[in-house]
């Protein structure tokens, strides 16, 4: 299994990797800063390095077998198994992601109802909520606003399955179960603000993610209230 830097330093921008396979699809390494796609966040875009040659990563996923895929752009050249290559990705979009992603949960704390979609995207973001009555703009914008100034800590931690199977209120989406099977399940905390299993790409501090605007706030069914929000600076 390729290791994944990413989730001990979602900072870190490059490193060195091993081609352990070449497949229709793409690129695969020993280990990568690439995020794959997934729990509503982008995979990650940037280049692959090696000898003399260069190739852009347009996409990273996970294919059917857990495996982290580099999708390199249409007819660039491609890095041959055990091929030593320097991994480097798009930092500045991958920030805009975690500011976004880390503003979500802070999103989901102003509004502690149950989730039952998300999407993180480049600059923007939405929740989804089962809510009967639509929150008032202003004031979930103030509330989100007023968190993100107070520079809370964002940090992780790891518990296992049977600990999260106690405390099933750990877990706001109705609609994506955190991943099992591993033995130990990550979680995202901003102490005393939310906690919640993540397995996504975060800023370090609150303030990092900078002033945000409630977009709109729409009625997406009977008890579905969807909350879009874009970064404001």
């Amino acid at each position: 299994m390729t290791q994944t830097l990413f989730r001990d330093d979602a900072y870190q921008r490059s490193c060195r990797a091993i081609v352990t396979e070449v497949t229709d699809a793409g690129v695969i390494l020993d280990a990568t800063v690439f995020y794959p796609q997934g729990g509503g966040q982008p995979g990650d875009i940037g280049k692959l390095s090696w000898a003399d040659q260069q190739a852009d990563v347009v996409d990273t996923r996970l294919d059917g077998e857990g495996r982290i895929v580099h999708y390199l752009v249409e007819g660039a050249a491609v890095p041959e198994p055990g091929t030593s290559v320097v991994a480097e990705i798009d930092f500045e979009r991958r920030h805009r992601l975690m500011r976004m992603h880390t503003c979500l949960h802070l999103l989901s704390a102003v509004l502690p109802y149950p989730v039952t979609g998300g999407q993180v995207a480049d600059g923007s973001g939405r929740l989804d909520f089962d809510l009967p009555d639509p929150p008032d703009k202003e004031d979930v914008e103030r509330e989100l606003n007023a968190l993100i100034a107070a520079d809370h800590t964002v940090g992780s931690r790891w518990i296992d399955e049977a600990e999260l199977e106690a405390h099933p209120e750990l877990v706001k989406t109705m609609s994506v179960a955190p991943p099992k099977g591993a033995g130990r399940i990550r979680l995202i905390e901003i102490p005393g603000v939310d906690l919640q299993p993540c397995g996504g790409t975060h800023v370090a501090r609150t303030g990092e993610i900078g002033p945000v605007r409630v977009r709109k706030i729409e009625k997406k069914g009977r008890q579905n209230r969807r909350v879009k929000l874009e970064l404001a600076g």
